[in-house]
């Protein structure tokens, strides 16, 4: 299971998405690459959601599920300095990318990386006080049956943290590229579409789900971002990434005309490539429930 699949953060997450569970044993170089920009442009959202949990006391044993190459672990090992994370994932190469970053940080010693499949036998996790879910748990075959394993892999009164994405974040403008005004929506349309036939549970509402499987809510928040990128390499970078992931998913249904100006858009030679822009703006949604096993 990795963090993102189509999405970043994406996929989680997850692009990842991000934030995504898969049953593939490796990732793809542009998947890597689009959850650590996933990682690196929304920081400090991804902060925000840690700063605002509703811990009890601070936990000491973290359990990431889905945890792609690690937004969330290391938001997380930064916001509770004396924690530790088990960081599960299906994607081999996603934890060794996480592994490497640890190594980087120094915080090997904190980290513990469990490859498994989350929607067969689950490993053994230990008695976690936060487990966090990041762009994963709307690709899961069965969640109703995750939610219950989650419920009863906790600690009494450990807190459950479902994050997830509004989809592939915007960066254009409404009536960009000029050569095709309105191209990035069509694609997000084309993409809606196929996520509606092959990935059900996206943009379901986990509250009551959350609370069917004996959890309390304890809070739940939307996270609106809106960040500049017309001075970033950062955004550029992520923009291009996720429209390359957009196209994958959205081109069967695209006109002749609109993959040659998408097409154009993703050539970084092309003089209408996205890097050269300067009006590029992050815009999505991340909502997260904070639930309690009580």
């Amino acid at each position: 299971m990795t963090q993102a699949s189509p999405h970043p953060a994406h996929n989680g997450a997850h692009p990842v998405p991000q934030h995504t569970p898969d049953s593939h044993d490796h990732a793809s170089d542009d998947q890597t690459e689009i959850l650590d920009l996933d990682a690196e442009v929304l920081a400090e959202h991804i902060a925000s959601i840690t700063a605002w949990l509703p811990v009890e006391s601070d936990p000491r044993h973290i359990v990431d599920l889905g945890c792609g190459t690690g937004t969330g672990t290391f938001a997380l090992l930064t916001r509770f300095p004396e924690a530790e994370v088990t960081a599960v994932d299906a994607s081999a190469g996603h934890l060794h990318r996480l592994r490497e970053r640890a190594e980087t940080l120094g915080a090997a010693d904190r980290v513990r990386t469990v490859l498994a499949d989350l929607d067969t036998d689950w490993p053994e996790l230990g008695r976690p006080e936060l487990v966090w879910a990041s762009a994963s748990m709307h690709h899961m075959a069965d969640p109703d049956r995750t939610l219950r394993k989650v419920h009863d892999l906790l600690s009494p009164g450990g807190l459950f943290a479902v994050v997830e994405l509004a989809g592939f974040p915007r960066f254009l403008p409404d009536d960009a590229p000029s050569e095709r005004p309105g191209l990035e929506e069509r694609c997000h349309t084309a993409l809606a579409q196929h996520h509606a036939d092959h990935v059900p549970h996206r943009g379901a509402d986990w509250g009551p789900k959350l609370a069917a499987a004996g959890f309390t809510i304890e809070g739940e928040r939307t996270i609106r971002v809106n960040i500049d990128g017309s001075h970033s390499e950062a955004v550029g970078l992520y923009a291009l990434t996720s429209l390359k992931r957009l196209r994958g998913g959205a081109a069967h249904t695209l006109t002749t005309e609109d993959l040659t100006v998408l097409d154009q858009l993703l050539d970084t030679d092309s003089p209408l490539s996205i890097l050269r822009r300067n009006d590029l703006t992050v815009r999505t949604e991340r909502t997260v429930w904070a639930a309690r096993r009580t």
